[in-house]
C-alpha cells in the first residue's frame, strides 16, 4: 500500500477545519494542507497566525470575513485561476458552518474551480453526538435572528419538526433564548453544550424552565450549541431523561 499522501492539486480551494478549542483536534491532513498551500485565507488573520505559529507553519495570510466576502471571493478566485492552492479556514471549526466560506465556495464552483473539504472539528457534530438526543434526523438552524419577532417566528415554524433541533448561541443571549424556548417548547428536553473540547466543557440537560432556573443562579460563559428534542421525543416519553426539577450535567 502506498502510504505517501498525494500532492495538493493546483487551482484547488481547500476548506480546512481547525480546532474549536483543543489544539490536539487538528488533523494530520489539515497540517499538511496548511504547510503545502500557497496562501491561507483566514476569518481572523491574528487568530490563524497564532494557530500556524503553534504548529511552526509560516504562510501568507489573506483576511476573509463577513464584511469583505464579495471582494475577497473575487481575489481568491483569481488566485485559483492562476493555479494557486488556497486553504480557507475560520476562527474555529469547519468553514461555511455559521462561518464565512459559503460565498467563496459558490464562486469557485460556478467558475469550474476544484473545491476539496478537509474535514475535522465541528461544534454542531460534537454537541449532537454527545447530547443523548436522537441523531438520525436533525435540523441545524445556526444563529437565530437578533430581532425578537423574527426569532419567535422561526421557532414557532419548527414546532412540528420530528427531529432534534440544533442552533448556536452566544453567552450574552443564552438566557433570552431559554426564555423563548420555554414559551415555544416548554415540555421538550434541552441540551446546552458549552466550552466544547476545552477544559471546562459541560453538557447541561433539562427542560427550558429547569435550565432558566440554573442560569439565574450561575453565570454560563462560552459559546453554546443548543439542542432541542423533537416533537416525538418529549421528556415524558423518554424514561432516560432527567425528572422534572433536576438538571443533569457532565
Amino acid at each position: 500500500m502506498d502510504k505517501t499522501p498525494p500532492p495538493l492539486i493546483p487551482g484547488t480551494l481547500y476548506l480546512v477545519a481547525t480546532p474549536i478549542g483543543n489544539l490536539e483536534d487538528i488533523t494530520l491532513r489539515a497540517l499538511r494542507v496548511l504547510r503545502e498551500c500557497d496562501v491561507v485565507a483566514a476569518e481572523d488573520t491574528r487568530r490563524t497566525g497564532q494557530l500556524l505559529k503553534h504548529f511552526e507553519i509560516s504562510k501568507p495570510l489573506l483576511s476573509y470575513f463577513q464584511f469583505n466576502e464579495a471582494k475577497r471571493s473575487e481575489e481568491i478566485l483569481e488566485r485559483l485561476k492562476r493555479g494557486e492552492k488556497v486553504a480557507l479556514v475560520t476562527d474555529a471549526g469547519t468553514p461555511g458552518i455559521s462561518d464565512p466560506g459559503e460565498r467563496v465556495v459558490r464562486a469557485a464552483v460556478a467558475a469550474g474551480q476544484r473545491v476539496e473539504a478537509v474535514p475535522g472539528p465541528c461544534a454542531l457534530v460534537a454537541a449532537l453526538t454527545a447530547s443523548g438526543l436522537p441523531t438520525d434526523e436533525f435540523h441545524f438552524i445556526g444563529f437565530l435572528p437578533h430581532k425578537s419577532g423574527q426569532r419567535r417566528k422561526q421557532l414557532e415554524a419548527l414546532k412540528s419538526f420530528a427531529g432534534t433541533l440544533a442552533l448556536y448561541e452566544s453567552p450574552y443571549r443564552i438566557e433570552k433564548l431559554l426564555g423563548e424556548l420555554n414559551e415555544v417548547f416548554p415540555d421538550r428536553t434541552l441540551v446546552l453544550a458549552r466550552e466544547l473540547t476545552k477544559k471546562f466543557e459541560e453538557f447541561l440537560r433539562g427542560t427550558p424552565a429547569e435550565l432558566l432556573a440554573l442560569v439565574a443562579k450561575r453565570s454560563l460563559k462560552g459559546e453554546f450549541v443548543v439542542l432541542v428534542s423533537g416533537e416525538v421525543a418529549k421528556v415524558a416519553e423518554d424514561g432516560g431523561e432527567s425528572p422534572a426539577g433536576e438538571v443533569v450535567s457532565n
